[in-house]
């Protein structure tokens, strides 16, 4: 165990994450794990208060996940902010911060990967191509590490969530992956690490967002046409000042497959993807 000074016990390998996890499993306490790539908000403290509810003992990781980056991305640039992030889950009810470094989780040799299908494809897949594979082996690598009873996921990431709760029943993983709903400001803006990026007057453009989401799952849940909900939507979003779309879509809420009527006819999800500037914001609403 390392940083004395820290208000929290910090892994840095997996031998001694194992070691504090298996102290634990002897005392008969339950373990619940939050990932995260650190820069915390409340958003991810609200992810650590809810699995604090479902086990005895949390785990949350910080690790900014190299491979999930592509060569344009803000890896370089994306914010780390370890002592905050410590002081933070400390008072969240956090027992262990895993803090691994590039070399720990991704050793001299390491050549695996997962390759994901069901519901990776689409949405993000069609702009960030090699993202859900190097999520779902970074995330599983971690369940693998922790090896706790529970997960949680945040509803932000909705697809994401999805592609983990896939990989896990895949895989015969046996932690529950539970997702937690999405933490918002007061104006209805999804918590985001990348929120960091925006100014004063991003920020009026982005909490738009919500509200045009908002309105469209009202049209969907009407069962108008599908196709015409998301364009009006995507033209909303670029009136409100956005810079650009990637996408606004409808899908299964289950699976995120798309309607093959282009009408909602069992539960959804409405998802978006929408730029200000070079700020990249995702959000999504049920249906």
């Amino acid at each position: 165990m390392s940083d004395a000074s820290s208000p929290l016990p910090i892994a840095r390998t997996v031998e001694e994450l194992r070691r504090n996890v298996r102290d634990w499993r002897r005392q008969g306490f339950t373990v619940a794990f939050v990932p995260t790539m650190g820069a915390l908000h409340d958003g991810h403290l609200t992810l650590v208060q809810e699995a604090g509810r479902r086990a005895d003992r949390v785990v949350a990781s910080v690790f900014v996940n190299p491979t999930q980056f592509a060569a344009h991305e803000d890896l370089g640039t994306y914010p780390r902010q370890e002592a905050k992030d410590a002081a933070l889950l400390a008072g969240a009810g956090c027992a262990l911060l895993f803090a691994p470094d590039a070399a720990e989780m991704y050793p001299d040799g390491f050549t695996t990967a997962i390759s994901v299908g069901g519901p990776s494809q689409g949405l993000e897949t069609d702009f960030r191509p090699h993202f859900f594979g190097a999520v779902a082996t970074v995330v599983a690598k971690l369940l693998n590490q922790v090896q706790a009873d529970i997960a949680v996921f945040g509803e932000k990431d909705y697809q994401q969530l999805m592609v983990v709760r896939r990989l896990a029943r895949d895989l015969d993983i046996p932690t529950e992956i539970a997702g937690a709903p999405t933490e918002r400001d007061g104006h209805g803006l999804a918590l985001s690490s990348r929120n960091a990026y925006l100014s004063d007057t991003d920020l009026e453009v982005a909490r738009q967002l919500n509200g045009v989401l908002a309105e469209a799952a009202a049209k969907a849940a009407d069962h108008r046409p599908l196709p015409a909900v998301e364009r009006e939507a995507c033209a909303a979003l670029l009136k409100a000042g956005f810079d650009r779309i990637d996408y606004v879509a409808v899908r299964r809420a289950d699976d995120l497959g798309v309607f093959p009527d282009a009408v909602v006819d069992a539960p959804a999800r409405i998802l978006a993807a929408a730029w200000i500037g070079k700020t990249r914001l995702i959000d999504n609403l049920a249906v």
